[in-house]
């Protein structure tokens, strides 16, 4: 049985700042100003590869990732359909840097949020991150791709080590083109409630904002607008990164049954 879900945005919030770098390799789609309830695609990216490399590479991603989606999405993404996006994107990422030799090497984390008929669909590349916030509480949480985490996984340092850890910003996943294929991480939730906030982030929020800051920030009973401002305080003039992110507060959830499966939902009613 097909259950459709109406899911409705409150105005999304985003931020992306240069903190304490000389220029901003984070970038976010759709852009702040042009943002609206109805957006259904959001993407969160963070460049690397040095100046200038690394904000071709973050806003070329998210260039290339809605330029697939736009033309080839039918319905909710398909893990399928997420990775050949990124698959797109390698292609594009090898035809800049063959009429631009001197960006080899530049790569992009990515985290993507599609707001669907069947839930939310989550995917991610690196270490930026995604979370689900309840009434204070986090729902879900992405893991990282990087070295440390996998250390902390196989038990080799604890997590509190890993907060400090000299190699704490090596990731093990990222997108740099086709010579270096990766895959995104793909997660579909159903577990959604009015008052949900979806947060996705680059590195450099999580930086500043630990977990339990995050959890007083995202508890009671603050608005969209009061949550964006204290993230913004807490990095502003202590970010030594980049930092970037899209709030998505959830408005209204409502169930229902595909059309055909109303019908035959209504026909046994009587058999």
């Amino acid at each position: 049985m097909t259950v459709t879900m109406n899911i409705t945005l409150e105005r999304p919030h985003a931020i992306s700042e240069k903190g304490g770098r000389v220029n901003n390799e984070d970038s976010i789609y759709p852009l702040s100003e042009l943002v609206d309830s109805g957006q259904k695609l959001f993407i969160v990216c963070d460049g690397v590869g040095g100046a200038e490399k690394g904000e071709i590479a973050s806003s070329l991603a998210c260039e290339s990732f809605q330029t697939f989606f736009s033309t080839f999405i039918d319905g909710d993404p398909t893990e399928e359909l997420i990775n050949k996006a990124v698959q797109y994107t390698e292609v594009r990422f090898d035809e800049y840097i063959a009429h631009h030799p001197e960006a080899h090497g530049m790569a992009t984390t990515l985290t993507m949020i599609y707001v669907g008929e069947s839930g939310i669909t989550l995917a991610h590349i690196g270490d930026s991150r995604i979370y689900q916030f309840r009434n204070g509480h986090i729902i879900y949480q992405t893991e990282d791709h990087s070295l440390v985490n996998s250390w902390v996984k196989l038990g080799v340092i604890t997590a509190e080590e890993a907060l400090h850890h000299p190699r704490k910003n090596v990731i093990t996943r990222a997108i740099q083109g086709t010579g270096s294929p990766t895959e995104a991480e793909v997660t579909s939730l159903t577990d959604i409630q009015p008052g949900d906030y979806f947060f996705m982030c680059t590195d450099g929020v999580t930086d500043c904002v630990k977990k339990d800051a995050l959890l007083h920030i995202f508890s009671g009973t603050a608005t969209a607008e009061a949550i964006k401002n204290a993230i913004v305080e807490s990095c502003s003039g202590k970010a030594r990164d980049n930092y970037s992110f899209y709030l998505l507060p959830i408005q209204h959830v409502q169930n229902s049954l595909g059309y055909k499966q109303f019908i035959l939902s209504f026909l046994y009613t009587f058999i």
